[in-house]
């Protein structure tokens, strides 16, 4: 927790605030976010909460929150939450209804639609300011040639498929958009997200499989760099201080300049033409100097 150093006396101090005065987002009266962090309610300190207010088959755009997990509450209406677990490359669907919560750790790409109308979720954060990176973001300014290239795909269709994602979205479809109906893609969500569910407990059975299995084939810890075991002729330069720091979470100390980084993944060991580098599929969107 952090350590607060606010004079708890001086005559600017807030313990109280209406979280209706504060709109970050407005598609329309239907649709719309508030936000509540230590910028309006300055006793803040590792909390923060949006407010949200979605009609049926609306979406919270798929984004990323880079420094905070998120518990999703569903207060009013229905809502299907969706996440891609990183771990399994696998999207989980979760559907929930009032006094029903769905946890999204931190750096995992998800996404919220709501299946019924005047639904009403709270989202908390275990940030002082809920920061995003938001997936209309990433296609509109990323350049057309460079998804092109990347995923050998025609240029002009890439442009022409992300041209009328002009700003921003956050709460999907846009309202010019020409689709009709979603009242059908909400069900298939419903659906989808029940089979996940079933699926639940298997996955906790599984789960130490996993940590045990899959994470710690690609494990590097500090023994085995003193040993060598990278490999005959790689260089372990600049890697003396990299391993599991906890389940799921891996350090690297990177290079002369002593940052250390955190990973969800294991590493997926490749040979640059100087020295073996670790390469990590996303970053843990967080690092450390010293």
């Amino acid at each position: 927790m952090t350590t607060s150093y606010m004079d708890y006396t001086a005559p600017t101090v807030q313990f109280t605030y209406d979280v209706s005065d504060s709109l970050f987002y407005k598609k329309n009266n239907a649709n719309y976010i508030n936000v509540l962090s230590n910028k309006q309610l300055n006793t803040l300190t590792d909390t923060s909460l949006l407010d949200i207010f979605l009609s049926e088959g609306n979406v919270i755009e798929p984004h990323y929150h880079q420094n905070a997990s998120e518990l999703v509450y569903c207060i009013s209406g229905a809502a299907v939450v969706s996440l891609l677990n990183p771990f399994t490359n696998k999207i989980l669907n979760f559907p929930i209804t009032p006094g029903q919560v769905t946890n999204v750790p931190q750096g995992w790409w998800h996404y919220e639609i709501a299946t019924e109308n005047n639904t009403h979720l709270l989202a908390i954060f275990d940030a002082p300011i809920p920061e995003v990176i938001l997936g209309s973001d990433i296609l509109r300014l990323t350049p057309a040639n460079v998804f092109a290239h990347s995923y050998c795909l025609n240029e002009a269709k890439v442009a022409d498929t992300f041209a009328p994602i002009t700003s921003s979205v956050l709460i999907g479809p846009p309202a010019d958009c020409k689709k009709s109906n979603l009242s059908g893609q909400s069900n298939s969500y419903v659906q989808q997200g029940q089979m996940n569910q079933s699926q639940v407990n298997q996955n906790q059975v599984n789960q130490a499989q996993i940590n045990q299995g899959q994470m710690n084939q690609g494990h590097i810890n500090q023994s085995q760099l003193n040993q060598g075991q990278f490999g005959q002729g790689h260089s372990n330069y600049g890697q003396s201080q990299q391993g599991q720091i906890m389940p799921g979470v891996y350090q690297q100390q990177r290079g002369r300049h002593g940052g250390m980084y955190n990973y969800p993944h294991r590493p997926i060991e490749i040979e640059s033409f100087y020295e073996y580098q670790p390469f990590y599929p996303i970053p843990y969107l967080f690092h450390r100097w010293n």
